[in-house]
Formats: C-alpha cells, structure tokens, sequence
C-alpha cells in the first residue's frame, strides 16, 4: 500500500486528486494540503511514501516545499504537478529532488502511474514535456561513445525507445503486444544497466550516449 500526501492550494483540485487516487486498491492517501508549510508539517506527522504537490501555492511553494520534504526521513518521493508547462517550474521541481512531473491536464492515468512508480523508487516525466527535458539536460555534456554499460537486449532497446518517445507502460505494452507488468520489467531492467534510478535519468543517459536518437 502506497501512503500519498497531497497538496494544491486549490480545494477542487485537491477533492478530485483524493477521489481519483483513493479509489486505487494499492492507494493510501493519507491527507492533503493547502500550502507547502502545511504539506510539510503534514508530512512530518503523516509518514507518507509519496507526495504529490502542486508547483503554484501562497507562501512556501511547492519547489521550497520540495527542498525541505528532503530533510525527512525516510524521504518521501516526490511527484510534482502543475498547471504551467514553463522550463522554471520542471527544472525546478526535479532539481529540487522530485522524481516525477505530471501536468494538470494529462489523463487520469497518467497520475495513478506517476504515484505507482515513485512508490516504487522510480520517476515519470509527463509525455508533454520529455523531449525538452532530454535535450535541455543532454546538452550539459557532449556526446561521447557509450561507456562499458551491460548491453541491451533488443526488447529492452524496444522499450527504451518508447521511454525515449514519452509513452507510459500501458502505451509501450499496447505497442508491442506485451503485457504492462512485463514493460515493468524491462524498464527496471535498463535502469540498472544504465546506473540510474529514474525513467528521465534513463532517457537523457541514453540520448547522450547515442543510445536512442529522436529518430527512434
């Protein structure tokens, strides 16, 4: 059972995430907040294992809220969301610590995995905003040959690819014929022959390295 906190200074949006989120037989939410002051002092209390938090919020945002969320222990990971789709807000959100980041209008489903995978110790970037994330991020060193990474298989090139081109589990699964949980597999598979811990990282690891190219 995944233990969710989370926040949004707006009480729509925080009633239709509570709603949409607690109905998930492996969900928990555990409480929500108006503000990042008070997602952390929740947070605190509440022990959650994810969060969920809005960017925009009056006083502490939700980047500030992020910073100190860090400082608990255990960690709770962090999946941010907003309504903006602007450079200030994702970089700041994942350079701060989140692991995941989830526009507002994406598709209901699209937040349920974003929760599951941060629970699992992963991370997913909305589809919306990869390929800016990957060439902002890839540009901060020059291409070079791959270093001695395990190879490979061909399924897990496939599934790279589709990790590359932002699709979530379902669509890669859809893709090629197979099932979600084994998309799963492969995905926790390339994480570890790549050394990272986040679908992103994984993305931007591999377009650096020639791996994948927007072509793929």
């Amino acid at each position: 059972m995944i233990r969710l906190l989370i926040a949004d200074d707006q009480a729509a949006a925080r009633d239709g995430l509570r709603l949409l989120l607690s109905s998930e037989p492996d969900i928990e939410v555990v409480g929500a907040a108006a503000d990042g002051a008070e997602l952390v002092a929740l947070a605190r209390f509440r022990r959650p294992d994810v969060v969920l938090t809005d960017i925009r919020m009056p006083g502490m945002d939700g980047i500030g809220a992020i910073r100190r969320l860090r400082e608990l222990e255990p960690e709770p990971a962090v999946v941010a969301v907003t309504t903006f789709d602007l450079d200030d807000y994702l970089f700041g959100a994942l350079q701060a610590g989140a692991v995941g980041f989830v526009l507002k209008n994406s598709a209901p489903e699209l937040f349920v995995e974003a929760v599951r995978l941060a629970g699992a110790g992963q991370g997913l970037i909305d589809p919306q905003v990869t390929r800016r994330l990957v060439t902002r991020f890839a540009r901060v060193a020059p291409r070079r040959a791959p270093p001695d990474l395990p190879p490979l298989t061909p399924r897990e090139t496939e599934v790279l690819g589709g990790l590359a081109r932002g699709l979530a589990n379902a669509e890669i699964a859809e893709e090629f014929g197979i099932a979600a949980g084994t998309v799963k597999v492969h995905v926790e598979r390339i994480l570890a022959k790549l050394g990272v811990g986040t679908r992103a990282q994984a993305v931007i690891r591999a377009h650096k390295y020639g791996l994948v190219t927007w072509d793929d």
